[in-house]
């Protein structure tokens, strides 16, 4: 039986660091960044490296729908 990943792809300039998805995620996958922060001056949410079981709950408390979320089949 194949697993199904997930894989998110955060718009970066429309993020305004809530926060909110870092909350929602259950495998805490995601995090705010520490160093950079996008054209408006905010910190964003980036991935922090697998663990993604594509549950959206990030996209879905995201005010601003900043966060796509994925499904991919691996063997």
């Amino acid at each position: 039986m194949p697993k199904i990943d997930g894989a998110i792809v955060v718009d970066v300039n429309r993020c305004k660091g809530c926060n909110l998805c870092v909350v929602a995620c259950p495998t805490h996958t995601l995090s705010l960044t520490t160093k950079e922060v996008n054209h408006k001056g905010y910190h964003y949410c980036e991935d922090t490296g697998g663990g993604c079981i594509g549950c959206a709950s990030c996209a879905i408390v995201c005010p601003d729908a900043c966060i796509t979320v994925y499904k991919k089949r691996t063997e």
